[in-house]
């Protein structure tokens, strides 16, 4: 376990030595004596937290307050409404392309579009025993082989979502938001219409709402790298560097200089090194 420390934060953070058997699955583990009040920042992915040992987070959002195991939707957090404390806190942070989200979950990302579960509401008693199974154990690499699993086990039994809409996500996270969206449908042998209705049910989001968010995602670590916000935008594919600062504000509520200075995504270079946006991109060209 390595140390993060970023102005009071103090983190130990965990990293698996080799990839999730799952593609579309990465892992962290987080252990944290004294967790302030954290903003969570979108992120293209879902995202869950396995909570285990003495103490446990708290996540604050707009439905209310819980406490333990969650998991939440792609995206998460806009506007800046959503954050995490706790003390004595170690958990296991997983994000899930919303490609395998449905059938790792058991429901879709829609039902989780713009809130946060318990992950015992969704997996019921499943829940408990990985809890209890990773407090048990005293090795990170074992409580990530414990976690990867489950996730496995669960990815194998659940439904995939239609290869058409694998394509027009791997599109847009390989492209990391600048995919022409109007395009999609005639790339994949689809009606307009019936690519949205099917990649929104299925994946948690319509496709420029996940465009965008992947393209926020990718300049809000680029600000965090500390590239210039001018520079950020024009490569990233902004109109302008006002343009950028209008979709920071939306998607934290706050603005870019002090998205650059955020922990939640300052611990990524540590904790998720070498996973990008696009890593998320999953699935095949469908045949026509």
């Amino acid at each position: 376990m390595r140390t993060f420390v970023h102005g009071a934060a103090v983190w130990g953070v965990a990293c698996p030595r080799r990839p999730s058997r799952v593609a579309g699955v990465t892992m962290a583990g987080f252990r944290v004596r004294d967790l302030s009040a954290l903003r969570m920042i979108p992120h293209p992915a879902v995202t869950l937290i396995v909570e285990f040992g003495a103490g446990s987070p708290v996540v604050d959002h707009a439905a209310g307050r819980l406490r333990g195991s969650v998991a939440a939707g792609p995206g998460i957090g806009a506007g800046g409404a959503v954050w995490a404390s706790g003390e004595n806190v170690e958990c296991v942070q997983v994000r899930l392309s919303p490609v395998i989200a449905r059938a790792v979950l058991g429901v879709s990302p829609a039902d989780l579009d713009g809130v946060v579960v318990a992950l015992d509401d969704l997996w019921g008693r499943e829940a408990s025993r990985i809890r209890e199974r990773l407090g048990e154990v005293s090795s990170w690499q074992y409580r990530f082989a414990l976690t990867d699993a489950m996730l496995a086990s669960r990815r194998a039994a659940g439904p995939p979502v239609d290869p058409e809409v694998a394509w027009a996500w791997r599109r847009i996270a390989g492209d990391r938001g600048r995919t022409r969206i109007d395009g999609l449908a005639a790339e994949v042998g689809w009606s307009r219409k019936r690519l949205w209705s099917r990649f929104r049910s299925q994946l948690g989001l319509p496709p420029k709402r996940a465009a965008k968010l992947v393209r926020f995602d990718h300049a809000a670590h680029r600000l965090v790298a500390g590239e210039d916000a001018a520079r950020v935008a024009a490569d990233v594919g902004y109109a302008d560097q006002s343009h950028l600062h209008r979709d920071v504000v939306a998607f934290t509520g706050v603005t870019p200089a002090t998205v650059a200075g955020e922990p939640f995504l300052a611990v990524d270079d540590l904790a998720w090194s070498g996973h990008v946006s696009g890593d998320l991109g999953l699935g095949r060209r469908p045949s026509r």
